[in-house]
């Protein structure tokens, strides 16, 4: 008997269809084939736009404000930004794709590799297709598909499953031709690999290097000479030679963690801003007990609105003692970075915390003198816990847990059910 060949190991990208439109279909399906927008923080700009309503003309990043007429005549639904709910379904569609690979890497709250394994081709156009039937099953959202022998490339093919009809969602690289491969790098601008910025994009441009393909023919070891690693990287990848980690494209996805928000009315004194400090120094630390790390280094900012002289920012940053996911240390370290600094009478419309310098938690203990008081990690805890059983907002930080919400908190005015989170807004069903 001849020996069997060695079966296709490949990386498939699963990219989520307008993300925000599809999970606002999951419990409002009469809202399938309406244009839909999700809206800013705010409701101020568009940040995702389904199908139909690209096919009306509305733009990525359009103020609602300028095109709510024009888009309640032809019949466009705006929702807010319901990141509970997208994180939610989020966390599910990971867990759905643990179920079809073992290896699977979060890359945004839409998108993830997975290895996958096929006999051929048509095996792993096959296998995206059931990854395409399951997730559109058990979750209610479209997905596309893209499979190739790096991550650069199955980046690409996600690109064309996602634009191109025919495919059905679904683009394989193996069962391109090598004629086929050479016209869609040729077709791809330098601009559009993914880990090509636009600033390295103009260096290329400058020596005559505008697509995929003339970037594809590069000798690596020049390219690593004048751009660094990851453009030599980014070449080989292309060539089918898989050498990216995730991490390499975006440290700070790994690196740290951001909190911002804008504010429905100014805060103008520094008991309002405590508040909000105290607000994003819970939320912020919360994730980091969900992903287990603990933060070295914080930078805080807040800033009134640039539309308005005159214009003022103030940012500052700072070494925690001892990496912590303790709210009430990040809480003391922002407030005495930004409070000192607000300006009097000063109308600040955002501010944000950023944790960086993150590691494992329990990587490596303090000695006892150094360690800090443990009961801030324990508050931390029982926040949580509470907050989960029973419900988001149910306790909070000092001022971040008074019953009435601020009066500068985001507005959302057409915010739909967060149903998968929340029990006072779970779905109802009549029959």
């Amino acid at each position: 008997m001849p020996a069997s060949s060695a079966p296709l190991t490949r990386y498939a990208l699963v990219d989520v269809d307008a993300c925000y439109c599809a999970c606002e279909r999951i419990f409002h399906p009469e809202l399938e084939g309406v244009p839909v927008v999700v809206l800013s923080n705010n409701d101020g700009c568009v940040i995702s736009r389904s199908s139909e309503a690209t096919a009306l003309g509305v733009e990525m990043g359009a103020p609602w404000l300028r095109i709510r007429n024009w888009a309640a005549r032809r019949g466009v639904v705006a929702r807010s930004s319901n990141y509970e709910l997208y994180g939610s379904i989020s966390r599910r569609l990971m867990d759905l794709l643990h179920d079809v690979s073992p290896a699977v890497e979060a890359y945004s709250i839409d998108e993830a590799f997975i290895r996958v394994q096929a006999t051929d081709p048509d095996g792993l156009a096959a296998l995206g297709h059931r990854i395409r039937a399951t997730v559109r099953r058990d979750l209610g959202i479209p997905v596309s598909v893209g499979i190739g022998p790096t991550k650069t490339l199955a980046k690409l093919a996600s690109h064309g499953a996602k634009h191109s009809r025919a495919l059905c969602g679904v683009a394989v690289w193996d069962q391109c031709t090598e004629s086929a491969r050479a016209r869609i790098l040729q077709a791809t601008p330098a601009a559009g690999v993914w880990g090509v910025g636009r600033r390295t994009a103009r260096r290329l441009a400058a020596r005559g290097i505008d697509t995929a393909g003339q970037l594809h023919g590069q000798d690596p070891g020049a390219l690593r000479q004048q751009f660094g690693v990851n453009l030599a990287r980014t070449v080989l990848e292309l060539r089918g030679t898989p050498c990216i980690e995730t991490a390499d494209h975006d440290a700070d996805r790994s690196g740290r963690l951001v909190f911002s928000r804008s504010f429905s009315t100014p805060v103008t004194t520094a008991d309002q801003m405590h508040q909000v400090l105290s607000l994003y120094a819970q939320q912020l630390t919360s994730r980091l007990r969900r992903q287990g790390s603990v933060a070295g280094a914080v930078w805080a900012f807040a800033a009134t609105s640039p539309c308005r002289e005159p214009f003022h920012q103030v940012s500052a940053a700072a070494e925690l003692p001892e990496r912590t996911d303790d709210p009430l240390a990040v809480l003391r370290s922002v407030s005495g970075l930004l409070e000192p600094r607000m300006a009097e009478g000063a109308r600040y419309v955002r501010a944000g915390i950023c944790l960086s310098e993150l590691a494992p938690a329990g990587r490596q203990e303090p000695l006892p003198v150094f360690a800090a008081d443990p009961r801030g990690r324990r508050i931390g805890a029982v926040i949580d816990e509470v907050n989960t059983r029973v419900g988001h907002g149910a306790v909070g930080l000092g001022l971040a847990g008074l019953a009435c919400p601020p009066d500068w908190q985001m507005r959302r005015g057409m915010l739909s059910n967060r149903g998968t989170t929340c029990w006072a807004e779970l779905t109802t069903v009549r029959a």
